[in-house]
């Protein structure tokens, strides 16, 4: 018997479903289905009564008291106004709480590149699975999500070497040329490269976690992903190319993940006073 992480009482089930349903047919990736699910059932448990009964007060009340973060609670906003937009809609619910919600200012950009010694410590610490997850992350930029997905169908020959085609966030696919050494690792692997329980391999979850374990400090994989940003950009200097390595939809986002370079700052100040 399988025990579900993130139960959903009884008067939410039914139409939290539905909306899962309607997001499959529109086209949702199953993470983000999963995702919103979570953020449902989170609510539900603790708000403390069925949906109809929500009200914009009530919701404005038990969003306040919180503690989340800024983007985590943009992340909530979204889901309850994509929800309860739908639900009226539908004719599901008369009243859409959600629309109470105040607008989440974007946190300012908080880049945090992995440093060089904690990427060493963790590589000298790590097994082999985990040193492959680390090095995904930092000399390819993948989020942990595409991590746990890679299977050696993706590693494919180009005209100069090796790519690797990833599947990321929002059912969206890229190629990444592969450099050498990766590309060696990766043609060992048969089938997924981390298999698992979650659709045949790791979930990202996890494959988040065992970074964690060989990571000084309070360092994740996803600083990883901040680094492999930074060092692209200071390597090609343009953003519209980190922006496409990455795979976001804007590069407002990119920015987020990249920290100034606090040399060149200084060498162009030291040029201009000249």
């Amino acid at each position: 018997m399988t025990v579900e992480r993130f139960p959903l009482p009884t008067s939410w089930a039914p139409l939290v479903a539905d909306y899962a349903r309607a997001e499959r047919a529109a086209g949702a990736p199953d993470t983000t289905i999963e995702t919103r699910r979570q953020h449902l059932s989170h609510l539900a448990r603790g708000i403390g009564c069925a949906p109809e009964q929500v009200t914009g007060a009530l919701l404005v009340e038990w969003a306040s008291g919180q503690t989340w973060a800024r983007e985590t609670r943009r992340g909530r906003r979204t889901t309850f106004r994509g929800f309860w937009s739908w639900a009226v809609e539908t004719g599901r619910l008369q009243n859409n709480a959600a629309a109470s919600l105040p607008i989440v200012k974007a946190a300012k950009p908080a880049p945090r590149p992995l440093p060089s010694p904690m990427l060493e410590a963790a590589l000298a610490a790590a097994d082999d699975r985990t040193r492959l997850i680390l090095r995904l992350a930092c000399e390819l930029g993948l989020r942990r999500a595409e991590i746990a997905r890679v299977h050696s169908d993706d590693v494919q020959p180009d005209l100069i070497g090796w790519s690797l085609v990833v599947h990321g966030k929002g059912g969206k696919v890229r190629t990444l040329p592969l450099p050498d050494g990766l590309a060696r690792e990766l043609r060992k692997i048969d089938g997924y490269a981390f298999p698992g329980s979650d659709s045949g391999h790791l979930s990202p979850r996890w494959v988040g976690k065992l970074a964690t374990r060989v990571l000084p400090d309070a360092w994740t994989l996803h600083a990883g992903r901040h680094r492999f940003a930074t060092l692209a950009h200071r390597s090609c200097g343009d953003l519209l190319v980190v922006q496409d390595l990455l795979g976001h939809a804007s590069p407002v986002t990119t920015r987020a993940y990249i920290l100034p370079d606090q040399a060149s700052a200084r060498r162009v100040i030291e040029q201009l006073a000249a």
